[in-house]
């Protein structure tokens, strides 16, 4: 190559150019063969690496390969190819040139850091979406790490193209470095304090893909679609995405719904307010009346039975109603509301069921439903939940109670 470069010199000088116009003249000749050279080696690395590996992706049965490829891995490898070429032929042909040679010897060095940069990000995306594919990603996304490896990847590749432009040491630029520290750490604020969010998160298995997180300090109520190093992606019920930083879900409480759908129930938590003017003993006519309804025919037998011996044991005088014990409409309202809700099959039967009598108020008496539904989906559980409240309003009257709502314009008879 050196014979080949000495006699295109000599020639050029044949034609009595300046030494210097030679010199350039003979530079910019021998990068216009080496770039057609590269350009050509390139075509042909692309072409022999990618439909050899085509080839062979398309025998094999495993997906993960076929992702490799999609991502462009080994596309991007064979641009090293041209790079190699360049070097070892300027070597030899620009050898008499030494600031020429070191001049395009940086140039590579610098080809070669974006490339290497460009296949180490194509391949931690394509092992992103192998791992995406696995039971293990939904319970440990890593998509996080992954984006502070290409952060890390990104800044070291800064650094030696920065080293290979101006031809100061690495080591010398990380040390100057450490003195901007400081405004590093602010400039990286969030993304320090995502990637110990994320560590958090995942060691802790607080949240992951899938979950249904409610987050009242962002108005936010939905499933996670995604959770990467510096945000949490949310769906809310409406349709709309929110995104939060990833260490609000630290920082701040959350509600994750988890814990209920893994348990196969939906609670319903929910009161009914009885105005205690209604409240009464129930006399011989309303247990006549009551006792006539299915869910309550063994109640009161069993407990009409119960009183009577226990006011017969004390002598009691039952011609005044305070006296002894007595059954009242609240009391068989309450009982009658739990029979409802043990023959619904809409409600979970092995779970927390409780039909209580809450703390009197201003509002009247809440009697209140602590149950849960064996449905989970939200448009089937409130449509249980509604159907109960609906049915149980509707029989109030029969236990001549009254439903408690503040006075309106309909509870008073206005004459003129």
């Amino acid at each position: 190559m050196e014979q080949y470069t000495e006699l295109y010199q000599q020639w050029l000088k044949s034609f009595g150019l300046p030494h210097n116009l030679t010199i350039i003249i003979l530079v910019l000749s021998v990068l216009s063969v080496i770039t057609l050279i590269s350009l050509i080696v390139n075509k042909i690395a692309k072409a022999i690496i990618t439909n050899a590996i085509s080839n062979i992706v398309k025998k094999t049965k495993n997906n993960w390969d076929d992702i490799i490829v999609k991502k462009k891995v080994f596309d991007r490898l064979a641009h090293f190819a041209p790079a190699i070429v360049i070097y070892f032929i300027t070597n030899i042909s620009l050898n008499e040139f030494p600031l020429v040679l070191k001049t395009i010897h940086s140039i590579i060095y610098i080809y070669v850091t974006i490339v290497s940069t460009l296949v180490i990000k194509s391949f931690l995306n394509a092992l992103l979406e192998i791992y995406s594919y696995s039971k293990t990603s939904k319970n440990r996304p890593i998509k996080g790490y992954v984006q502070l490896i290409n952060i890390f990847v990104i800044f070291i590749a800064v650094i030696l193209i920065v080293s290979f432009a101006t031809g100061n040491s690495p080591t010398k630029l990380l040390a100057g470095l450490g003195a901007m520290a400081a405004v590093l750490m602010l400039v990286f604020k969030d993304t320090i304090l995502g990637l110990v969010a994320s560590v958090q998160l995942s060691a802790n298995n607080m949240v992951k893909i899938g979950d249904w997180v409610s987050i009242p300090s962002h108005n936010t109520d939905g499933t996670i679609l995604e959770i990467t190093l510096n945000t949490v992606k949310i769906q809310n019920w409406d349709k709309t995405i929110s995104t939060i930083p990833t260490y609000t879900l630290v920082n701040e409480s959350f509600t994750n719904w988890r814990g209920m759908e893994e348990s196969g129930g939906r609670r319903i938590k929910r009161s009914i307010n009885i105005d205690m003017t209604s409240v009464k003993f129930c006399d011989e006519k309303m247990i006549a009346k009551l006792k006539k309804i299915d869910f309550l025919k063994n109640y009161i037998e069993n407990k009409t039975e119960e009183l009577e011996k226990y006011n017969k044991q004390y002598n009691i005088d039952n011609s005044i109603l305070v006296n002894g014990r007595r059954l009242t409409n609240i009391g068989t309202f309450r009982a009658y509301i739990e029979e409802y809700l043990k023959h619904n099959p809409k409600i979970h039967d092995k779970m927390t069921f409780l039909v209580r009598q809450l703390q009197p108020t201003e509002k009247g008496i809440p009697i209140e439903i602590y149950v849960f539904s064996n449905d989970q989906a939200w448009a089937n559980y409130e449509s249980i939940q509604a159907d109960i409240f609906d049915h149980i309003m509707a029989v109030v009257p029969e236990f001549e109670l009254n439903i408690f709502q503040y006075p309106s314009s309909n509870n008073f008879n206005f004459k003129n």
